[in-house]
């Protein structure tokens, strides 16, 4: 699995570096286009964009008509990032073990940093020769939903809404399903919608990504407990500073990691309704609930 996601990790990367590198061919101010490069071109975990990747491989579909979906969700997701890391909002000066987008250029820079990010996603979607214009109109659905009020920035205001509250688990599971579970959901549906067999396996791959998703920020939970700074590229034990609501404040570390296996298990189940075999999807589901960062 590991050797495939680094595959998968080079090409997002490539294409992301190439996409970025054309910026200096518009009007974008230098310091925009390098603070852009700064917040994109990071090395992340490119885990989005690796499961657009994998669920079209799984579909036998190119990855040359690939490569504008996973970007554009990998540049949602980056731009969440950045916002996410402002002073009114989570306040961390470490990203990924680097200094965050604000810290290391200045507020306002940061702000129209992710302002960016998030709309050249959908011009690289409606740009693309290579998918058909009913495609396109597909992609941008699913991701600004997932984006969106009921999708990502929905859950942020809950999540800012919660602070130094303790939310029944329902409340919880629900922010964490259009905060980080939206995304996660999109990068599956964007990998198959150029597929024909997509109304039929949509409804499967999202009830796989609910789980997936959710324990995924179940582990990001424990690991802001059990982890450490070096490892997390972020200060750990930040949730907790800001009193945020997570599992392990909710249920307890131990039930908490119980919680997280229960969902794989979940997860798991989903993939073997689809009609198609992904050995990564599979392995990649184990690594969602065991990464150390």
């Amino acid at each position: 699995m590991h050797t495939q996601l680094n595959l998968y990790q080079q090409r997002i990367n490539q294409y992301l570096s190439l996409k970025v590198s054309q910026l200096k061919q518009t009007t974008c101010p230098q310091k925009l286009q390098e603070a852009i490069a700064y917040a994109t071109l990071d090395q992340g975990k490119r885990l989005r964009p690796a499961l657009v990747y994998a669920c079209g491989e799984a579909l036998n579909m190119p990855l040359e008509i690939l490569d504008t979906p996973a970007a554009a969700v990998e540049l949602i997701h980056c731009y969440s990032l950045v916002h996410d890391d402002l002073p009114a909002m989570d306040d961390d000066e470490l990203r990924r073990g680097k200094p965050t987008a604000h810290i290391q250029y200045d507020e306002a820079t940061a702000i129209l940093v992710g302002d960016a990010q998030q709309t050249l996603a959908f011009q690289l979607i409606a740009t693309d020769g290579h998918i058909n214009d009913h495609n396109k109109i597909e992609m941008i659905k699913v991701l600004t939903h997932a984006a969106g009020l009921n999708g990502m920035i929905g859950g942020q205001q809950i999540d800012i809404d919660s602070a130094g509250k303790l939310p029944e688990q329902s409340a919880l599971e629900r922010m964490h399903q259009l905060k980080t579970g939206a995304l996660i959901q999109a990068s599956l549906l964007l990998g198959a919608c150029q597929h024909p067999a997509y109304p039929q396996i949509k409804e499967d791959l999202i009830i796989y990504a609910k789980a997936v998703g959710l324990a995924f920020q179940v582990q990001d939970d424990i690991l802001d407990i059990t982890s450490d700074t070096e490892t997390l590229g972020k200060p750990q034990g930040s949730d907790l500073k800001a009193d945020k609501s997570t599992y392990p404040k909710l249920l307890g570390l131990r039930k908490a990691q119980a919680y997280r296996d229960n969902l794989v298990i979940e997860a798991k189940k989903a993939l073997q309704r689809l009609p198609f075999k992904s050995d990564f999807l599979w392995d990649l589901t184990d690594y969602i609930a065991s990464r150390e960062h």
